[in-house]
């Protein structure tokens, strides 16, 4: 469906965009954000909006500004979300980074002149996050398997995001051992060996594999995707299903909801947290409904 665009003059002045902190990673996209961050600028100044732009130092608050817009990928708003939890101000994620699957679940593949035109014209609306270890996170989270793709980080930063990822995760098929985890909920628990464990508040991670394709941003809900132990030729079988999100009905796959999980692992393992890396031998998850307001048309 397509979205339909009001004029900046019909829109509410409570929601109108006056003063805007630009919060660059610079280092996001190998400057791929410094081009993003140049453009809105340029963009920014036509519209003779007001903006500041934060690269290497970022403020203690934004006093001051309207909206904040964060420029980079998704380890970049992870960092932001953390240092800014309690934040009320509009957000907004243009994508400057490797993998910007957040960015996609909130504005799709448009460009950064087509992402301006809805942030402009569009209300803040309330998204839900959550929380990891007393970490916040705002896309997913990935135990195991997903962790040990992302300690190979140099691959996926000089290729880009999925195919770098892609790339490494064809590697880590080959040779990766699926550990026991015992995880429970207040409607579900389970104690044996899974090659995938994740728990995604939004749908698409790795740059574009759709992992838990259902799941919303606004519900409330966090999902849980578990994929059981498989032979290696098996693995390589089911990938391209998983990158497409066309496994959620397979046999070897459980896929339920929650608002809260704990996930105890035999030993530490590695897990991906937003594309950052953390390790834990005790994953303890639940939802933050609403917490972020962010400009996009849902």
């Amino acid at each position: 469906m397509a979205t339909i665009l009001l004029p900046s003059f019909l829109l509410p002045a409570v929601y109108m965009i006056q003063r805007v902190a630009l919060a660059v990673n610079p280092k996001a996209g190998n400057g791929r954000s410094l081009k993003v961050c140049e453009r809105l600028s340029h963009l920014l100044t036509g519209k003779k909006i007001a903006y500041e732009v934060f690269t290497e130092q970022w403020p203690v608050l934004f006093d001051g500004f309207t909206d904040v817009w964060i420029i980079g990928g998704d380890g970049t708003v992870n960092y932001f979300i953390n240092r800014y939890s309690s934040i009320d101000l509009p957000l907004s994620i243009f994508k400057g980074g490797t993998g910007n699957d957040f960015a996609w679940k909130l504005y799709g593949d448009c460009t950064t002149d087509k992402q301006f035109e809805i942030v402009l014209q569009s209300s803040p609306q309330f998204v839900d996050a959550a929380s990891c270890n007393d970490m916040l996170y705002i896309n997913g989270v990935g135990i195991g398997f997903d962790g040990e793709v992302l300690q190979s980080m140099k691959a996926i930063r000089l290729l880009g995001g999925h195919i770098g990822y892609y790339l490494v995760v064809l590697k880590k098929i080959l040779y990766f051992n699926e550990s026991f985890f015992n995880i429970s909920s207040d409607q579900f628990n389970a104690n044996e060996k899974f090659l995938l464990v994740m728990i995604n508040n939004s749908s698409r991670t790795g740059g574009g594999f759709h992992v838990s394709p259902k799941a919303s941003v606004r519900d409330g809900l966090l999902d849980l995707v578990l994929v059981k132990p498989l032979p290696v030729l098996k693995r390589f079988f089911y990938l391209p299903k998983i990158e497409k999100g066309k496994h959620l009905h397979l046999p070897i796959v459980q896929h339920l909801t929650g608002t809260a999980f704990t996930i105890e692992c035999e030993k530490e393992l590695p897990a991906q947290l937003d594309g950052e890396l953390i390790k834990a031998k005790q994953f303890v998850i639940s939802i933050k409904k609403q917490q972020f307001r962010f400009r996009y048309s849902p």
